[in-house]
């Protein structure tokens, strides 16, 4: 999947894609389409870093 569909298809902001990519925090709501879109939970898309 390309950033272009998710900006234009999903209506994700190519400033939280931004984000994603470094690594920074997204919104759940993000969170909750990109499990969406890709058919999966939560568990799939993230861990816990216990570390930071």
């Amino acid at each position: 999947m390309h950033c272009y569909e998710l900006i234009f298809k999903y209506g994700i902001s190519a400033n939280t894609i931004h984000r994603m990519k470094k690594g920074e925090a997204i919104t759940t709501k993000t969170l909750d389409v990109l499990c969406y879109i890709l058919d999966c939970s939560v568990s799939d898309v993230i861990e816990h870093d216990k570390t930071k």
